[in-house]
């Protein structure tokens, strides 16, 4: 097979890139980060008539101006021709839109064509196309086309391979004719002249001139002389550029589509769902609920992967019983059931969950229903920076801290997904509040109602408070702003792509949440066994050597080593105590967190000799703030892309939870 031919793939957001993307690469694909840049980048591979093509999904962006790094990595990867042929694609839905980009990369001297997306819901507003007309204008081969339906690509197969054949650029004579209206913008383009860079036209670069584009400028600085450049400045700080640039580009793109389109007139009126969805009174209980029931469901898919982890964890005494009959070594033994079975038992137990949310809030997104939350709830969340879709990752959140980084992928901006999994993180999961009730109630009876509603309160404070601290540093103040969005008519959902995309990144996740979970449980292993009669395990040292220290937190070191196990799993805290407190080794405590935390009969009797209400206080508060598990930890890092900033969350919150537990027990000795 000859080299592969590289396609860019180019597209405002929710134009159905991804959809596109999945389709045609299906499991050949590879998410990580542009290259000093905290962007996901995603690159995968397909094959068709015997030709191999590599693919490269573009960050989503409005336009090609330099106002973000999503928008500079598109522009740069484009003009830097890593790319053979650019793939445009707009929603047929909303053309006169979402044709924007087409626009604004007219003048840019790399092949291309046009992908019209979504035709089934055009066609359910009653829009026909004429696919040939805009073709004909715009001089590139253009597509009408459904990314979501597998069995009609023969269209978009043949438009490509006539791309690489015939190499065709976009039409912009009468784009031109229009921005030559436009005073100064003449005199701009003969100072610039002719190849100053050879990807860019003339026209182009004196668009993004007229527009203040820092970037252009500064290659027009390093390409002009100074004479040169004065003009130019002179020209174009006298204008407003871009507002006049852009009213040429919308006149533009409604003479490509006149003749082009015919749509039914229809008067404008909201349906029965978005009546309550946009209602001042309904609106957030609606959505609420809808996230609530959606979160109940996801446990439906997600049985059959929770049972094969359970399959698996149920591995682990037979397989420890036939290595001892044959004189395995007990660390071996010991490595190979306590560490890698329960890791992958616990793994495959969280995936199923992962899988679940995923499918069910991914044919939200596919429906429509999505968009509505972001709508709804975006004032609210925009007060932490963030947008409307963040309100799902911390409801899912209560149900699992893995689920809620999944469900952060329907947001596009990275820095609002950083924030966004920062804040999931102080929500208390599932495995939580399975803990914080039984201990509340046993040490404060009644009182445990008053815990419980502090810790919600304390949850709410933490959120802001964080929110402060990293916001500052993820969120530039130009993403802080509102939505301005057309809410997309509801369609049926395409199982078969729907389910592409589930199980390829189920499968992303498996591979990198194995890697980090297996790391850090072969740590703790390592730092909990004792490996010779008599010794104690590095953990027994560290623990009760710095007790005099844990104590100010109220926490003593046996509790302190139980809070350190919460990282890994919640219900293995309760677990490492019943071991620790009936005189029991490390290398069982350990086993205790993995397996889900055993527990003895008398654990009750146990905790109330043992630990006074006010370290019973300050270890519900560390453990209900403490990192959530290994799990949620490798599901960032999957999320994210950033093992820097996975460490500062993971750090963060393990000594804010350290200072809470201090706060709370030293009111506790005020009080009892």
């Amino acid at each position: 097979m000859s080299q592969k031919a590289t396609i860019a793939l180019l597209g405002q957001p929710n134009s159905g890139k991804s959809t596109l993307f999945n389709a045609l690469t299906g499991l050949r694909q590879h998410v990580g980060n542009w290259p000093g840049k905290t962007v996901e980048k995603k690159e995968g591979s397909f094959e068709h008539n015997e030709k191999g093509y590599y693919i490269v999904d573009l960050p989503g962006s409005y336009s090609l101006s330099a106002n973000s790094d999503e928008e500079v990595i598109t522009r740069d990867f484009i003009t830097d021709k890593k790319a053979d042929i650019v793939c445009i694609l707009a929603d047929a839905s909303q053309l006169e839109r979402s044709l924007f980009m087409t626009a604004d990369y007219a003048g840019i001297n790399l092949p291309c064509f046009l992908v019209l997306n979504m035709a089934d819901v055009a066609e359910q507003q009653g829009k026909k196309i004429n696919v040939r007309e805009i073709e004909k204008k715009l001089g590139i081969p253009v597509v009408l086309m459904s990314a979501n339906n597998k069995k009609g690509y023969e269209e978009f197969f043949k438009a490509l391979e006539e791309t690489f054949e015939k190499k065709p650029m976009l039409n912009t004579s009468v784009l031109e004719e229009s921005y030559e209206k436009i005073e100064g913008y003449n005199d701009i383009k003969k100072e610039i002249g002719d190849n100053v860079v050879d990807v860019y036209s003339s026209m182009w670069l004196s668009v993004k001139a007229l527009e203040n584009d820092a970037v252009v400028l500064g290659i027009l600085k390093e390409n002009l002389d100074k004479t040169a450049m004065d003009k130019i400045d002179a020209l174009r700080c006298s204008k407003q550029g871009a507002v006049e640039t852009g009213s040429v580009k919308f006149a533009w793109i409604d003479d490509v589509l006149s003749n082009a389109v015919e749509a039914k007139k229809e008067s404008v009126s909201l349906s029965k769902l978005d009546k309550i969805f946009t209602s001042k009174t309904w609106g957030k209980p609606a959505v609420v609920i809808t996230i609530l029931v959606g979160l109940i469901l996801s446990f439906i898919p997600a049985l059959p992967l929770m049972g094969v982890g359970m399959a698996v964890g149920a591995l682990a005494s037979p397989v420890s019983e036939a290595l001892a009959s044959v004189n395995c070594p007990d660390a071996v033994i010991s490595i190979i059931c306590n560490v890698f079975i329960q890791s992958l038992s616990f793994i495959f137990q969280m995936l199923g969950f992962v899988f679940g949310v995923t499918l069910v809030f991914g044919l939200l997104e596919e429906v429509g229903i999505m968009a509505r939350i972001s709508y709804v709830f975006d004032n609210t969340m925009g007060k932490l920076g963030l947008q409307g879709k963040s309100v799902m990752p911390f409801l899912v959140s209560f149900g699992c801290t893995m689920g809620g980084a999944a469900g952060t992928r329907v947001i596009d901006n990275w820095g609002q997904k950083v924030l966004t999994i920062a804040l999931a993180w102080a929500v208390p999961c599932g495995a939580a509040w399975a803990v914080i009730p039984m201990l509340s109630t046993l040490f404060f009876g009644a009182g445990a109602v008053v815990i419980i509603v502090a810790i919600l309160l304390v949850m709410l404070l933490h959120m802001w408070i964080t929110a402060k601290v990293f916001g500052r540093n993820l969120i530039k103040s130009e993403d802080k702003y509102g939505i301005i969005m057309e809410l997309p008519p509801y369609h049926k959902p395409k199982w078969g792509a729907l389910l592409r995309y589930v199980l390829g990144r189920t499968k992303d996740t498996f591979a990198r949440v194995t890697k980090v979970v297996l790391l850090v449980c072969g740590i703790f292993w390592i730092l909990s066994y004792q490996f010779t009669e008599g010794s104690e395990p590095v953990l027994y040292t560290i623990g009760t050597a710095i007790e005099p220290v844990t104590k100010l937190f109220g926490l003593k070191w046996e509790l302190f080593m139980a809070f350190i196990v919460s990282s890994i799993g919640k219900e293995g805290a309760l677990g490492v105590i019943s071991a620790l407190f009936n005189g029991g080794n490390f290398s069982n405590a350990f086993y205790s967190a993995m397996s889900g935390g055993e527990v003895a009969a008398d654990l009750n009797d146990t905790l109330l000799a043992n630990v006074t209400k006010p370290e019973a206080l300050a270890f519900i508060f560390a453990i209900t703030f403490n990192m959530p598990c290994v799990v949620a930890l490798a599901a960032t890092y999957q999320e994210i892309h950033s093992a820097k900033w996975t460490a500062k969350i993971a750090l963060y919150y393990t000594a804010v939870s350290l200072v809470l537990a201090a706060i709370v027990y030293h009111i506790g000795l005020l009080i009892w």
